[in-house]
């Protein structure tokens, strides 16, 4: 079970609600008026989010006003429910919590960051109406880009526009110095440095020429705007205190800026856990919370939760075996008052067809026993990990939801409507405005870059657009969505009655874009509830592009569809979760840690963190999965065959006794070690078939 949600109170009464460390994080310094800088280290399951709460709760309780509070999460959900904890402490008198407690300044690190930019743009030099790009908007326009230098065109290979985007945000995000990055991430880009440097440049310089930040200069930008004596005192007087959720997850750019913000440290606080640092291939690193405590004289002081809410004891125990095994990290176990429970289970199976076979085995015994799929959860280190397992649900008619996938913004047709919003209020975004264009039957990429161009050169913008030579035969729908674009962008027309008029405008083209219109009509009609929600298009824009929604209703399964269904999902993505049992596949060397993980000891203990990550998502049962061997294909110079894997070295045989060791079926163990030359033939066949189902 999670930690005790407190009932509204007051002062004391509040407090009593906390365990002992709990309420030492929430009131540490505040009463005496030192607010110092504090580290509070939250194991899993311990409460932090309640505890950061009952800070937030005390310091408003002693003075510290709303706007003078900045609050940073790593999700718009995760401040939203801290917004909605601390109205509930405080008792708000309007019964709402969303609309009774105003913290302007709770968001994520990039939403806060995109006001505080929005504010001071003109102190900056940047437009206070710039647009947003995604990941996939960010790599069109890097791929633009390579196109007009030529370098596609190279004779040898030259990195994909995917590639080009990651080598540039790791740059960013990670503050070191191209030629680094490429060493350490992407050696086989080497050759291409000074290439790389002179196309990052033209990116920079088509951004700010269209008037567009990514994800990166949110921060980036943020953190230039932090280097200017005047601005840096301004703001960080403006905000008394700065509280940091999830700050294991933070990079360098992050920790930077609120080293500019608290440069002492008075009034900061930071909550997280060593233990569950798993984002480097964002950029975030570990470094930022164990080094946090020295950065400050004196050094911050440090409050651990231990107390677990969540799981039994048994689970507890093996996870906290697994983790001691960790190069540095913070001292620290956790135990709890839940006593009883079974071990957790290392279960061999012969081979993947197995493992789906017994996974799907255990689930519907669950069920059978009262257990609702929903309670379940099954967690993989890839997203591919669970494709035999996939096809064996369906098989057995078992409605799933998988996380880890395509995201609500990844999917073609919400990126169209929202391509029209984002150009319509801001015509030189050429990556939206291109994408926009091509919506309409009849004109191509050489009539939308001419398009583009001639709105580009031309002083009078918008009103230029109808005018635009567009083949004769789309005239009249041309005119059609000139005006659209008018009164999307017009100050006169009410939000969201613009949007709904957009979105009325688009469903009909489903027909002739997409296959399966129907459920993709079904997530433009979600897009415009959720418009609804927001007070303008620019707040709307931000928000869906910073913090989309998790899934499309076409993302996987039958699971929305059905009242029950069971979750799958990577391990990155179940972090923050919890299940009453939990189900790991692959639980192997080469799956975790990964074969492509394993290149220092610091990628290594990534890797052990995302094995304790996930096994401590589950309060009841915890099942990890051991396939003795894995059918592979493609392979050259060897062919299609069978490798053999072994236990993840995470869990040496030291570590044993903290799980009960099975096999499935009973004899499956046996049959592994005698294979049949047969099976080869029948799994190679089976998976020819399940291509085309």
């Amino acid at each position: 079970m999670s930690a005790p949600c407190a009932e509204p109170a007051t002062g004391e009464d509040r407090l009593a609600t906390l365990n002992p460390a709990q309420r030492q994080a929430a009131t540490a310094g505040v009463a005496d008026g030192r607010h110092p800088p504090l580290l509070i280290i939250a194991g899993a399951g311990t409460g932090k989010t309640s505890t950061l709460a009952h800070r937030v709760a005390v310091l408003l309780e002693h003075g510290v006003r709303p706007e003078a509070l900045m609050l940073l999460t790593f999700s718009r959900r995760a401040a939203d429910e801290m917004k909605r904890r601390v109205a509930r402490l405080l008792a708000a008198p309007t019964g709402s919590a969303e609309r009774g407690l105003q913290l302007p300044w709770s968001g994520t690190f990039h939403g806060v960051g995109a006001q505080l930019l929005r504010e001071y743009a003109g102190c900056v030099g940047i437009d206070p109406g710039f647009t947003i790009h995604d990941r996939e908007d960010s790599a069109d326009l890097m791929n633009l880009l390579r196109h007009e230098h030529g370098l596609s065109a190279r004779q040898r290979r030259f990195p994909q526009k995917a590639t080009c985007l990651g080598i540039y945000s790791s740059v960013i995000n990670t503050c070191r110095p191209l030629g680094e990055v490429l060493q350490h991430s992407f050696p086989w880009c080497r050759e291409w440095e000074t290439e790389l440097r002179r196309l990052f440049l033209a990116y920079v310089e088509a951004k700010q020429a269209q008037q567009v930040l990514d994800y990166d200069d949110l921060l980036l930008y943020w953190v230039r705007m932090l280097e200017a004596p005047a601005l840096v005192t301004e703001i960080g007087t403006r905000f008394s205190h700065v509280l940091v959720d999830e700050y294991q997850d933070t990079n360098r750019l992050q920790a930077g800026i609120l080293r500019a913000l608290k440069p002492d440290g008075r009034g900061l606080t930071v909550v997280g856990d060593d233990a569950q640092s798993i984002y480097a291939f964002r950029g975030a690193t570990v470094r930022n919370i164990l080094d946090f405590a020295g950065q400050f004289e004196p050094a911050a002081e440090r409050v651990a939760l231990e107390r677990n809410y969540r799981s039994t004891a048994p689970i507890l125990a093996a996870a906290n075996a697994v983790i001691s095994l960790a190069g540095e990290a913070f001292e620290k176990s956790l135990w709890t008052e839940r006593d009883g429970g079974r071990l957790p289970a290392l279960i061999s199976v012969r081979d993947e067809a197995d493992q789906a076979g017994c996974v799907v085995e255990q689930v519907l015994a669950r069920r059978e026993a009262g257990m609702r799929l929903k309670s379940q959860a099954v967690l993989f280190r890839a997203a591919h990990h669970s494709a035999r397992l996939e096809i064996e649900l369906g098989r057995r008619n078992i409605p799933f939801v998988k996380y880890g996938g395509l995201r609500f913004l990844e999917a073609a047709h919400v990126k169209d409507v929202l391509a029209v919003l984002r150009w319509s209020h801001n015509l030189r975004d050429r990556v939206a405005g291109f994408r926009a264009i091509q919506l309409l039957a009849g004109i191509g990429p050489r009539s939308a870059a001419t398009i583009l161009d001639n709105l580009a050169a031309s002083p009078a913008g918008p009103s230029l657009l109808r005018e635009q030579p567009v083949p004769a035969h789309t005239g009249n729908n041309w005119r059609a969505f000139a005006e659209l674009v008018d009164t999307c962008r017009s100050d006169y027309t009410a939000w969201p009655a613009a949007f709904d008029r957009l979105c009325d405008w688009y469903l009909p083209l489903l027909d002739r874009l997409y296959p399966e219109p129907a459920m993709r009509a079904a997530d433009i009609r979600q897009l415009a509830a959720l418009a609804a929600t927001y007070p303008d298009a620019r707040r709307f824009l931000t928000e869906m592009t910073l913090d989309p929604p998790e899934a499309t209703s076409a993302e996987a399964g039958p699971g929305p569809l059905d009242e029950d269904y069971l979750i799958l999902s990577t391990i990155h993505s179940a972090k923050g979760q919890e299940w009453a049992a939990v189900t790991l596949l692959n639980a192997v060397d080469g799956c975790l840690p990964s074969d492509l993980a394993t290149g220092s000891a610091e990628a290594i203990d990534e890797e052990r963190r995302l094995l304790y990550v996930a096994m401590t998502r589950a309060r009841n049962e915890l099942d990890l999965m051991l396939p003795q061997r894995f059918y592979v294909t493609h392979q050259a110079g060897l062919g299609d065959r069978h490798v053999y894997a072994g236990r993840t070295r995470f869990i040496p045989n030291r570590l044993l006794k903290h799980f009960d060791q099975q096999s499935w079926p009973p004899a499956a163990h046996a049959a592994a070690q005698h294979p049949d030359p047969r099976r080869a033939a029948v799994d190679l066949a089976a998976s020819m078939r399940d291509m085309w189902r």
